[in-house]
């Protein structure tokens, strides 16, 4: 299903930047904003800002000790990729995966790791000037989806999706999507809704939000 486009090469899953990212737990949003797809995004809230809603609640699994997440599998969108770290460029936005790797999301290393507590954030392209990239079909997962993420310590972090939704870049939600939730979950964001030639970039931003509900795999109990 790959498609050719036009369009000029874009960071159409952008990343998650941040100006004046604050804390480890809380991060911002960067293509995700206005102006051209590696614009800079929202400022996060403080450190010690009050905690994110997250409709999990205690239905969430206790959270695994931190650990480097290997590979992503996403089995309703066919997503199975190796999962690159990302940090921060020098102006404090995060680093977004490069196009020449437009098939394999990044995971912001500087935040919680998937199956430890807080949100993790993993970022990918929607497309490129080549066709469908590793998020193409993000927008397709439902509530009850399951997601895996294989980690360093053998453990695969088992997460359901709680929803899936859109969002004007101007209105990202940045306290819902960084904010401590008070357990593990995950944020699985890319680009969406009109493309806008005029600044070479998309309208909206897809997020997907889910939560821990177990672990299989290596010192799994």
């Amino acid at each position: 299903m790959k498609r050719h486009d036009p369009r000029p090469r874009v960071l159409a899953a952008a990343a998650v930047g941040l100006a004046g990212l604050a804390a480890a737990a809380l991060l911002g949003s960067q293509a995700f904003q206005r102006h051209p797809a590696t614009a800079d995004p929202p400022t996060p809230p403080a450190p010690g800002a009050p905690q994110a809603a997250d409709v999990a609640g205690p239905s969430a699994a206790p959270a695994l000790p931190r650990s480097a997440p290997l590979r992503l599998d996403v089995a309703r969108i066919g997503v199975r990729a190796p999962l690159m770290s990302l940090a921060k460029n020098r102006d404090q936005t995060v680093e977004t995966p490069p196009l020449s790797r437009a098939q394999e999301p990044g995971w912001y290393r500087l935040g919680p790791a998937p199956g430890s507590r807080g949100a993790a954030v993993i970022i990918g392209h929607v497309d490129t000037a080549d066709g469908p990239a590793v998020f193409h079909r993000l927008g397709e997962l439902r509530q009850g989806d399951r997601v895996g993420v294989l980690r360093a310590d053998g453990r695969t972090a088992l997460f359901r999706i709680d929803s899936v939704e859109r969002f004007d870049k101007d209105l990202f939600p940045t306290r819902r999507v960084y904010g401590d939730p008070g357990h593990a979950a995950i944020r699985l964001i890319t680009c969406g809704g009109r493309f806008d030639r005029g600044s070479g970039h998309y309208t909206d931003n897809v997020i997907a939000f889910g939560h821990l509900v177990g672990s299989a795999g290596a010192g799994t109990r």
